[in-house]
């Protein structure tokens, strides 16, 4: 059996909204996950590679801006959940659904299904690490255009990403990382309290 190797983590930060672009690295394989902007710079951190996949942890206009020149460049396949493919009008190669597993060389990437931000937003989980898009940032989570959408962000977060162990460490799709142990107080105070039921957009824990 082969033994799994840690993948290298690359965090580009580009364009006018300042967003991750995160490339992963491991045995001279690459995925490139959110090409927002900047496709030189995209391209230039994945030279030498050879890129698997362009992947989507939602399909907002701010995640997508270098899409075209990217998939171009590098003839690698998109995949993006089919219900942000179907709300944005993209057309992937391959559907992620919840449970898939990605191999990057040896190692495992899974995808992880948390809908609230778009109906098709997805997390990246490899070894104690999780990219999460705009799903939870270390103050908040991710703007939710209507009360149900909070609701549902709330209830992924609740029943999925903080049931990560404490020191996963996790990567937005804005801003700097943190981990699920950092945040964890503060969103189960924000839990704990009464919220006005017409609550959402931006919203923070405190």
């Amino acid at each position: 059996m082969r033994e799994e190797k840690t993948p290298q983590l690359h965090i580009l930060t580009l364009g006018e909204w300042n967003t991750n672009c995160y490339v992963l690295i491991a045995q001279g394989q690459s995925f490139i996950v959110d090409p927002a902007a900047d496709a030189e710079s995209i391209l230039a951190t994945v030279e030498g590679t050879a890129v698997q996949a362009i992947l989507l942890t939602h399909a907002h206009p701010d995640h997508v801006q270098a899409l075209g020149e990217v998939r171009h460049a590098t003839g690698a396949p998109l995949g993006l959940h089919p219900a942000d493919g179907a709300e944005f009008g993209i057309e992937g190669d391959f559907d992620l659904g919840d449970g898939d597993v990605l191999a990057l060389g040896s190692s495992a990437v899974h995808v992880v299904h948390t809908p609230g931000h778009t109906p098709g937003s997805v997390c990246f989980r490899f070894d104690r690490r999780a990219i999460v898009g705009d799903t939870l940032f270390p103050g908040g989570p991710g703007h939710s255009r209507t009360p149900e959408a909070l609701a549902h962000i709330l209830a992924n977060l609740r029943d999925i990403v903080f049931a990560w162990p404490d020191n996963t460490d996790f990567y937005p799709g804005h801003g700097a990382a943190s981990t699920v142990g950092a945040v964890r107080p503060a969103f189960e105070a924000f839990m704990a309290r009464p919220r006005p039921p017409e609550l959402c957009g931006d919203v923070e824990w405190e």
